[in-house]
């Protein structure tokens, strides 16, 4: 993963220049982990799980062989992104609405949800 962390950050920054909100916290918070863990993958310090990198490329809507430097075709068809943002938007607002204290409680339960459907699709 050598460019990883340059990729993730151009991804990240090109949202924020069109909205400011796509800080590293935002993200972080999106992904379920603290800011200063994501500032790491972002200065290449640390790298994330492979769990991590498929919501991060979901989240930016680009494919994980892009962030990962491994194809030269770095972003989804105009029609795959502009899907990928309008799913990733409503899950953003809906997230928003939930108080604070029970947000984290909901990710872990979102996450755990989609882990099992993920390992039930392998086993069939």
């Amino acid at each position: 993963m050598e460019n990883f962390h340059v990729k993730l950050k151009d991804c990240r920054e090109k949202l924020k220049d069109r909205n400011k909100k796509w800080t590293q916290q935002y993200v972080a918070d999106l992904i379920g982990v603290a800011r200063v863990t994501y500032t790491a993958y972002e200065n290449g310090t640390k790298e994330p799980s492979l769990d991590t990198v498929k919501q991060l490329a979901e989240i930016f809507v680009v494919t994980t062989d892009s962030l990962l430097g491994k194809s030269s075709q770095p972003e989804l068809t105009e029609s795959e992104e502009i899907e990928g943002n309008e799913e990733v938007q409503q899950y953003v607002e809906t997230l928003e609405r939930i108080p604070e204290n029970q947000r984290q409680i909901l990710k872990e339960r979102i996450l755990a949800y989609a882990r099992g459907l993920a390992d039930a699709s392998r086993e069939k």
